[in-house]
């Protein structure tokens, strides 16, 4: 009996359709930089824009959407979670005051279903409108036998561009400068794995409505994460803003002081915003301490702001503007990590 690569799992036509269905949606993220289409051996795309910055410079970032994948695989809904490998990658690299540029996907799975494929796409598409960046490219491997039936893995990697002589820079922030955060939506990508620990997550509990939170459970988790970089290069030119911070995995306690300087700390105050009732119902059904959860959620903060004192108001005044929520939650001290008080 010979043999093909058909017979060992490999579709290689249905790899070629999802190939093109995916095209269909980079398409609508194209910006006139793009010098290349997808289904080539590589991508392309025009920096000319860099010969206008005094140090220009390439800001790269990387990363999945790890165990909130189990959530789409529970619904199989897998239209949103292209966001959130999308905003995953892109929150990070604003936190210097980057643009994102361009994105590249990776998507493996056991067997590529085109309609899924598709799916998945959909969502990547959308984060890259909502980011301002291009879908140029990227990997879809059928891999069978690695992966369990009807799931795949999801990751991705962008890359952004701002001229260093204006990048935020943390070595600028200093003790009495002000902690502005700005809201999330959510739970984000972050903590999925504690959530699936605290939560025996089932099509049955995720289809529940849960009255605080005006949905279904399944619906909670599996809103896709905010993108914050166009709010950021709008209000990049109109405030002074020291330093930037993502709410990512390690939550506050981990990630505040990455933006800070050798001999800074932050106090960051509870209670000087709303925490967002999923994370007071995380805590109850899962008996997880206080302080666990500040150490691993973003407790209804996606972004954290550096800024002087004499521009506290008018960061809080124009990120208002755009329709967002922000507070003035803490402020620098001398000492170093956080202090959640």
């Amino acid at each position: 009996m010979s043999q093909s690569y058909r017979s060992s799992g490999v579709d290689m036509e249905a790899g070629y359709r999802a190939v093109d269905l995916i095209k269909k949606r980079a398409k609508l993220t194209a910006r006139p930089e793009v010098l290349s289409s997808i289904g080539g051996f590589n991508a392309m795309f025009s920096i000319a824009a860099a010969k206008n910055m005094e140090r220009p410079a390439l800001v790269t970032g990387t990363d999945g959407v790890g165990t909130k994948l189990k959530v789409a695989f529970l619904l199989d809904k897998h239209d949103t979670i292209g966001q959130d490998c999308v905003a995953m990658c892109v929150n990070d690299i604003v936190c210097s005051g980057a643009e994102p540029l361009f994105f590249l996907d990776y998507i493996a799975c056991d067997k590529i279903v085109p309609s899924r494929i598709d799916e998945i796409a959909k969502g990547i598409a959308d984060g890259c409108a909502l980011a301002g960046a291009a879908l140029i490219g990227g990997e879809t491997a059928e891999m069978p036998g690695f992966y369990h039936q009807n799931e795949y893995d999801l990751s991705g990697f962008v890359v952004g561009l701002v001229d260093y002589a204006a990048a935020f820079d943390k070595s600028s922030v200093r003790v009495g400068d002000k902690l502005i955060g700005i809201g999330s939506n959510g739970v984000h990508s972050n903590g999925y794995s504690l959530i699936r620990k605290m939560i025996r997550l089932s099509e049955e509990n995720l289809s529940e409505y849960i009255l605080p939170l005006g949905c279904t459970l399944g619906e909670e988790l599996i809103r896709p994460t905010k993108i914050y970089a166009k709010l950021i290069m709008e209000i990049k030119p109109r405030v002074n803003i020291k330093s930037l911070c993502n709410i990512t995995g390690g939550g506050f306690v981990e990630n505040v002081p990455r933006m800070l300087p050798p001999g800074c700390a932050a106090r960051i105050y509870k209670g000087s915003w709303p925490v967002l009732p999923v994370f007071d119902i995380l805590r109850s059904v899962g008996g997880v301490h206080e302080a666990e959860m500040y150490n691993v959620f973003n407790m209804g903060i996606g972004m954290v702001a550096a800024v002087s004192p004499d521009e506290e108001k008018n960061i809080i005044s124009v990120i208002k503007e755009f329709g967002e929520t922000c507070y003035s939650i803490g402020e620098v001290i001398a000492g170093e990590g956080a202090q959640i008080c």
